[in-house]
């Protein structure tokens, strides 16, 4: 049997494969104050429960499963409203340019399809920072993408090959910044190459 990628994974690798690797297969994790910010939101947001809010039937803290993708993870909230499920990531921030948090996203919808037989077409992130959800459409596009993120992911947990560590605008924000370096990675591979 394959190991579960932790749901969390997709949004770590679309992030950095690097960061994906240190944390999921070294073990690697450091906090710094976006973590402690998100772990706090979490915490408040993982207590098990459900209700009706208004028209919305609402579930928190609940663990989803896809034995198709090999996925596992607890979802922040799942929302009902008219028959159609729908899951709500909660994040720290506000809203980005990439698409890691939808594919976070979309990785809950795959599972909930799998558990529920229903089709799972709309989901939402929610960002603290600015009180907004996002909607996340659910398109074709979107599940090929999280799909490849996930054969991506069970390779790198197979292999336990490490992704090299690449300097982007997104280090500056990384917890785990001054365990890869990349940029003195970057200056020690032009010194061997010339």
């Amino acid at each position: 049997m394959q190991n579960l990628i932790p749901i969390a994974a997709l949004n770590q690798y679309a992030y950095c494969p690097h960061r994906c690797w240190r944390m999921f297969c070294a073990g690697d994790f450091v906090d710094n104050q976006y973590t402690l910010e998100g772990t706090g939101l979490h915490d408040r947001v993982h207590t098990l429960s459900s209700g009706h809010r208004e028209e919305t039937w609402q579930v928190r803290a609940i663990w989803l499963k896809s034995e198709t993708y090999g996925l596992v993870g607890k979802a922040d909230l799942i929302e009902a409203q008219n028959g159609q499920l729908y899951p709500v990531e909660y994040k720290r921030g506000h809203t980005g340019d990439f698409d890691n948090d939808a594919l976070q996203v979309c990785a809950q919808a795959l599972c909930l399809e799998e558990m529920t037989g229903q089709p799972v077409t709309q989901g939402y992130v929610y960002y603290a920072q600015t009180h907004q959800r996002q909607p996340v459409a659910i398109a074709q596009d979107l599940r090929q993408r999280a799909i490849a993120a996930i054969q991506a992911i069970q390779t790198l947990f197979r292999t336990g090959q490490m992704p090299p560590a690449v300097y982007t605008p997104r280090c500056r924000g990384c917890s785990l910044y001054d365990r890869c370096l990349p940029q003195a990675a970057k200056k020690v591979n032009r010194y061997r190459e010339s």
